[in-house]
């Protein structure tokens, strides 16, 4: 990218459109081109500017933002963060909207935010740099009627760090996972309210039990626990029974829940008995976390370059020497059952 990120921006509030614009020009290295009021004039838009980056509003007349996203993505692939109500409603339609393809998702301002939008400008300018292009959701069955007896799992913990790009990853690492997987800790980082319908959206289209994690939760087998968003870290702690423990804290690298911040608890509590994970995101949450459950004698896996939305997480991490192996997405499940010692009874 040279110059400035180029960006339209698409809401059917005059009001709304001028708050995005206006915290969008505020970074130098961002300048909107264009504004559009619905998917129509989006269309045109797009076509005449030719944007870096669209911000699109998931609630729009005619044609609603899910609709104008599928069709940019099969016609036009391009990166789209979209802009959401911080609802329980807005937070499946998001979700919807990263699974089809969409770059990241901002919320919307409520009264009192002290920084609206939060780092959208940051996020614009990822998306501007990424290769990211269109892959199409994956509508595969989950393996529900793989029965539990048919694997032995090992007595490890498994803990996965992710942020943009996060939801698809998930999802396509999760769905090779049998129903008695290893127990699983994730940070995904995403705003208050989506974490809830993120969990119960792969609890959906996975074989194990995917739930947001709660305060003294004891890890079992079958069992992947969510990072809710908000207020508090997830860490891993107990060792003679390994538990969940929510711990409000400050943000760590800009985050709260942090990647980091769980994966110390993991390092310190099952040292090699743990699988540690870095899937696509920006910045660095989680890097040096992974090196300290290395370092403790856990298996590192992070996601390569090329499969990755964002670069960056696994980037830092691999130059930090904390990453064992890297793998591309469509790989990483079936390595960490490998790691994890879970593979078919009767086989060695």
């Amino acid at each position: 990218m040279s110059g400035p990120a180029r960006v339209l921006v698409v809401d059917d509030s005059p009001t709304m459109r001028g708050l995005i614009s206006a915290v969008l020009n505020s970074d130098p290295e961002v300048s909107v081109v264009g504004q559009a009021g619905d998917a129509m004039e989006a269309r045109a838009a797009i076509k005449q500017l030719n944007p870096d980056v669209v911000t699109l509003d998931i609630e729009m007349p005619n044609m609603n933002g899910l609709e104008f996203l599928d069709k940019i993505m099969k016609l036009r692939p391009m990166p789209v963060i979209m802009v959401s109500t911080m609802t329980h409603r807005g937070a499946e339609a998001t979700l919807a909207a990263l699974e089809i393809g969409a770059f990241d998702c901002v919320g919307k301002p409520v009264p009192g935010d002290a920084r609206p939008f939060g780092d959208l400008a940051e996020k614009v300018k990822a998306a501007a740099r990424s290769q990211h292009r269109y892959q199409a959701a994956t509508k595969a069955a989950p393996p529900a009627n793989t029965p539990a007896n048919d694997f032995r799992v090992g007595r490890k913990i498994v803990a996965i760090g992710s942020s943009t790009g996060g939801v698809e990853a998930l999802i396509t690492v999760l769905q090779k996972f049998p129903r008695n997987c290893p127990p699983t800790v994730i940070t995904q980082h995403m705003p208050p309210t989506f974490t809830k319908s993120f969990a119960e959206r792969l609890n959906r289209l996975c074989a194990p039990v995917v739930e947001e994690a709660t305060d003294g939760a004891r890890l079992e087998i079958g069992k992947i626990y969510l990072a809710p968003g908000g207020d508090r870290h997830l860490q891993v702690v107990n060792a003679h029974a390994p538990s969940c423990r929510l711990v409000d804290r400050p943000p760590v690298n800009g985050h709260r829940p942090s990647v980091d911040v769980l994966f110390d608890s993991v390092a310190e509590l099952a040292g090699r008995n743990a699988v540690g994970v870095i899937l696509t995101g920006m910045g660095r949450d989680g890097a040096s976390g992974l090196l300290k459950m290395r370092h403790a004698g856990a298996r590192t896996i992070g996601q390569n370059e090329k499969t990755c939305v964002v670069y960056g997480m696994p980037r830092v991490a691999h130059e930090l020497g904390a990453v064992e192996q890297q793998w591309p997405l469509g790989s990483i499940g079936e390595e960490i059952l490998k790691l994890t010692a879970a593979r078919k009874e009767g086989t060695e």
